[in-house]
């Protein structure tokens, strides 16, 4: 097909709606455009995962140690730490890493914050409400 018939096809297609195919639309195949379009989405994802990776293990530590001292302060089990240290963050709107960096404080004197204090007291409240 010489190049004016092309270009013909193409404007037909034009009056019609209907987008012209590029060659390698016609053969089936995905343009180097879309091949572009695909990886960088995924570069962006991938970097997405590996940042909220990088900052769960930051957040990890503090997280096992609030848990510890449930643990041993309630006692309770290392998945009932991990419901009671959930339930506080939820009830007092605070990210679950502040929370427990918060009760790691207390081991230097400084006070749990009023809405950690209370949703912690009501956690555990309900826990021993539970068992008993």
């Amino acid at each position: 097909m010489s190049r004016r018939e092309a270009e013909q096809v193409a404007s037909s297609s034009d009056s019609l709606n209907t987008p012209a195919l590029s060659p390698h639309r016609a053969l089936g195949q995905q343009a180097p455009d879309d091949n572009c379009a695909e990886e960088v989405a995924e570069i962006k994802a991938l970097r997405t995962e590996v940042n909220d990776l990088h900052r769960a293990l930051e957040s990890h530590p503090a997280i096992d140690q609030a848990r510890g001292m449930l643990m041993s302060l309630g006692p309770c089990t290392a998945d009932e730490a991990w419901g009671i240290l959930v339930e506080v963050s939820q009830n007092s709107n605070t990210k679950l890493r502040a929370v427990a960096e918060e009760l790691i404080a207390t081991t230097e004197g400084e006070p749990l914050p009023g809405a950690i204090r209370a949703a912690l007291a009501e956690a555990l409240r309900k826990r021993q409400e539970a068992a008993g």
